[in-house]
């Protein structure tokens, strides 16, 4: 990637010029996915101006336009507390910057956004969201011109872009009327895209029914405009706006979605799907109320995928996937990636690679023949296809694939901790877990400890707040909670 490179003097200079650069290079960095904070408190109007002029900096700077047109970025918010005034603000610094914007005219899912950029051939996208955090919490992800997660290459690059220019800022009116900010619909492209990849003829036959809970967040809509014409009859609940997410999270697990379990068997809706706060996560819920982990749901994927559509293709999961993965892969003759945390890193070899499916340990789920981003909604008209394919319940569904790959049951937990930095080294050294000896260790992103009954431990400090995530996946759900008892003991003795 090209750089605009600043000689040190210069960029000196300019900082002296502004004299929010301190407190703002302090409070605006960038995490796993996009940068997240607090409401009024580091996330307010200035910073993510001074973040939007950094952004400029960099499409101006170090992105490639295509032949004879402006430079594009794309800008999408979801339903968080003034999430669409943040993104006014990110357009219209952009549009002070000589950057061509077009700004969604309602909210939207992160995919839908991902998927706009692409349509219209942008170098970039914005969206204003801060996922599955508390509703306190807003924050920005930037998404590449394939539709993909930033890279920590680009993040560090933006970074490095903090005021070393004074803010610029157009107005709104003015710049809608002169054409340099469009308000446009992101969702009809999408929604049209969404209903050519799936098998709606296949589908329209069947008569699901499909409970969608929204939870609060932007994903509300979009799987009833793709189902409309079929005989599935689909609803949607938390589908209203509440910036406090009911005091929770709008996070896809059992903790905050006992509504749609309960609701789902009382009902008798055959499958539940759940997204997260901007849709790009899923988890789903069988006809009697239990929960499927996502990991479940991309190994069904991949099965519907290779023996149902005929596909091929790598798979990728992170550090922190689900062994049942390496089984399914194996017996496919698929070849399975590896990597750290963070879908950036899928996406990356989504783009560089032949990947049939990808997927992390939260819900966040990539495939084939789209943009190299995860996309909730997808996934879960995915599983009603192979319910509908194959004439089977989801439960029926995961039981065929536990039978044949084995039983995996998946725990994490956040474990805070006073010390200021853990000594990895006492982790990499662990002989044997509950009387199990560990024959593999892998560091690359955090410790992961492999026993040699398939049963895994890792722990992975967080980068930035004081806890460590402790991941376990066992043959039993008793052996899964005596592992994470195991690892926080231990975190105790380091």
């Amino acid at each position: 990637m090209k750089r605009k490179i600043i000689k040190s003097k210069q960029k000196k200079q300019k900082q002296k010029e502004c004299a929010v650069v301190p407190q703002a290079k302090q409070e605006i960095c960038f995490g796993t996915d996009g940068w997240r904070a607090v409401i009024s408190k580091e996330f307010t109007f200035k910073n993510v101006a001074i973040l939007a002029q950094a952004i400029s900096e960099w499409v101006n700077g170090d992105l490639r336009k295509p032949t004879g047109m402006r430079k594009r970025v794309a800008v999408g918010y979801d339903t968080r507390f003034l999430s669409e005034e943040y993104a006014k603000t990110v357009a219209c610094v952009l549009a002070a910057n000589d950057i061509e914007v077009f700004l969604s005219d309602a909210a939207i899912p992160t995919p839908t956004l991902s998927f706009g950029v692409t349509r219209r051939q942008c170098v970039a996208g914005l969206m204003i969201t801060a996922s599955h955090n508390p509703g306190q919490f807003n924050g920005l992800k930037i998404k590449t011109a394939q539709g993909g997660a930033a890279s920590r290459e680009i993040t560090d690059i933006v970074e490095e872009y903090l005021c070393v220019t004074d803010v610029k800022m157009a107005n709104f009116e003015e710049a809608k009327e002169k054409k340099d900010l469009s308000v446009c619909d992101f969702k009809e492209d999408y929604v049209n895209f969404i209903r050519n990849y799936l098998d709606l003829k296949l589908i329209r036959k069947s008569r699901c029914k499909l409970l969608v809970d929204a939870m609060h967040g932007s994903g509300d809509s979009l799987a009833l405009r793709v189902l409309e014409g079929t005989n599935i009859r689909v609803e949607v609940m938390r589908a209203d706006v509440n910036p406090s997410f009911e005091g929770g999270k709008p996070e896809p697990i059992e903790k905050y979605v006992g509504g749609i379990m309960a609701r789902v068997k009382k009902e008798k809706f055959d499958l539940g799907m759940i997204l997260d706060g901007d849709a790009d996560r899923i988890a789903a819920v069988t006809s009697d109320g239990e929960y499927i982990n996502p990991q479940k749901i991309l190994g069904l994927i991949i099965l519907h995928f290779v023996r149902n559509k005929g596909k091929t293709g790598g798979v990728v999961k992170t550090i922190c996937g689900t062994t049942m993965l390496d089984k399914i892969t194996t017996k496919l003759g698929l070849k399975l990636y590896e990597t750290p945390v963070g879908f950036k890193y899928i996406s990356d070899l989504m783009i560089s690679e032949d990947i049939l499916a990808g997927g992390e340990e939260a819900g966040g789920i990539g495939v084939q023949n789209y943009i190299p981003e995860r996309d909730g909604t997808l996934a879960g008209l995915l599983l009603l296809e192979m319910m509908i394919c194959q004439k089977k319940s989801i439960k029926r569904l995961i039981a065929d694939m536990e039978k044949e790959f084995g039983s995996y049951y998946y725990e994490r937990a956040s474990i805070t901790t006073t010390k200021k930095s853990i000594d990895l080294e006492k982790l990499k050294s662990i002989k044997s877990i509950l009387g199990k000896k560990v024959v593999d260790v892998k560091t690359f992103d955090g410790v992961k400890l492999i026993c040699e009954d398939d049963n895994w431990v890792m722990f992975r400090p967080s980068g930035t707040e004081p806890l460590v995530r402790a991941y376990v996946e066992a043959k039993s759900t008793s052996k899964a909670k005596a592992l994470i008892e195991f690892a926080k003991a231990m975190l105790k003795k380091i």
